[in-house]
């Protein structure tokens, strides 16, 4: 299960409708060893497409270093699908190489609606988690 502060629900939001027609993607780290999303890291679509989304190989390495010196864990890997629901594409399981992240999905194919889902992919199979969004972790 996710859970996950409104606050950085409607970033998430906010990043997928801004981008689109392309696809935005980006992470969320938290405190190593809580599970805790956090820290909001919006971050490039190398690939400026309304079909695919690939980080700036540079800015991961910059992304995923500044994570590792903060004593932090990648908790979120998000992005958002513009025509089609929020469910991962064979392309999106071949690409996911964290097994313990969470990979949230928005799409923004409904300008009046918010779908957004979170899944667990490892070693190629997708389980979907329900999510529970908070207003703070309290």
């Amino acid at each position: 299960m996710l859970t996950i502060e409104r606050a950085l629900v409607d970033q998430i939001v906010a990043h997928a409708r801004a981008d689109h027609p392309d696809e935005a993607c980006g992470v969320i780290a938290g405190p190593a060893g809580s599970g805790r999303p956090v820290r909001f890291v919006a971050m490039t679509n190398v690939e400026r497409s309304p079909t695919f989304y690939r980080f700036d190989s540079m800015e991961q390495f910059k992304v995923w270093r500044e994570i590792e010196d903060r004593d932090e864990e990648l908790v979120v890997i998000y992005h958002s699908h513009t025509a089609t629901e929020a469910y991962p594409s064979r392309t999106d399981i071949s690409i996911a190489a964290e097994p313990d992240a969470h990979y949230v999905l928005v799409s923004t194919r409904d300008p009046e609606e918010i779908e957004f889902r979170s899944y667990r992919i490892v070693d190629g199979v997708v389980t979907e988690e329900e999510v529970t969004i908070v207003e703070s972790y309290g």
